[in-house]
């Protein structure tokens, strides 16, 4: 007998446009896409839209225990929402104040009021470590309530800022990018790219993660595809492969019969690759091993 799994109703919440979205106990609450809803967080009661309507997931997708869904979003709510908005750009303006009154070598990013007001966070980019206990209790002091400073890494600055990449559209991490990837120098090996890093960095300085997003389709052409220096067999004969072209399936092979010739132009299910490398192998052999 089939055994199936235990699901649970969850509704998923998110609290920016390209951010991730988070699993929350619905409590009997019905909420559409694109609606707001309050929840209950760990920094306190939030506000944020409906990404996944009431839905039914496995429970090795949940992370017990979910919190829970206050109501749906009042009018007042929404007007308390964009009130914040206008607080962050005023609370902006003041902490870059009190950054250069102390003279902190710390690059303020973005605030953040909590939907209830009871915490404002300030996101700022170091080089190192910064002693700011001095900042927050003057930040204190100037807004009454709490108050905590996030260091955050160069990735996520873009993602909240936002920009323009070198493909001229808008930066995929402060679109539609829900998590930053693993992206290594090996994607762009694999790819051909120039390893030049202004060519393969994004504006924020790390590797692009566009490279992420063809990788796989590369990964299979790698494993089918017979790269240079590799001996194949060709419908013209034994050869050496001088150049691969992943995408096209084009492979340009030095003939054993012509190696002061042109190399001539296959396609990549035409050649059969005898050996990675351009060892010579002995021709009646591979043959005889065929017939086998």
């Amino acid at each position: 007998m089939e055994n199936k799994e235990h699901k649970t109703e969850i509704i998923g919440v998110r609290f920016k446009p390209c951010g991730k979205t988070y699993y929350f106990d619905p409590s009997g609450v019905k909420a559409p896409k694109g609606s707001f809803v309050i929840v209950e967080t760990a920094r306190g009661l939030e506000c944020g839209e409906v990404a996944v309507a009431n839905s039914m997931v496995e429970d090795s997708k949940v992370i017990s225990p979910l919190k829970k869904v206050v109501r749906i979003a009042t009018e007042a709510d929404l007007k308390q929402v964009e009130g914040n908005r206008q607080r962050e750009k005023d609370a902006f303006k003041i902490c870059q104040d009190k950054i250069r009154k102390f003279n902190l070598d710390m690059n303020l990013t973005s605030v953040e009021y909590t939907f209830d007001a009871s915490k404002i966070l300030f996101y700022f980019t170091a080089d190192g470590r910064v002693d700011f206990r001095e900042l927050v209790k003057e930040l204190a002091s100037v807004f009454h309530t709490r108050i905590e400073l996030r260091q955050i890494g160069v990735r996520d600055e873009a993602k909240m800022m936002g920009g323009i990449g070198i493909c001229g559209k808008s930066f995929c991490c402060n679109t539609f990018l829900p998590d930053f990837q693993p992206v290594s120098i090996k994607m762009a090996k694999d790819q051909g790219l120039s390893l030049n890093p202004g060519k393969i960095s994004g504006a924020c300085g790390r590797l692009m993660c566009c490279l992420k997003y063809e990788q796989d389709v590369y990964e299979e052409f790698l494993k089918i595809t017979p790269q240079s220096g590799a001996c194949v067999r060709t419908p013209e004969g034994n050869g050496t492969v001088v150049e691969s072209n992943l995408i096209t399936g084009k492979i340009k092979v030095r003939l054993d019969k012509k190696p002061d010739g042109a190399p001539e132009v296959f396609l990549r299910d035409e050649v059969k690759m005898l050996r990675k490398n351009a060892a010579r192998v002995d021709i009646s052999e591979t043959e005889t091993k065929d017939e086998e």
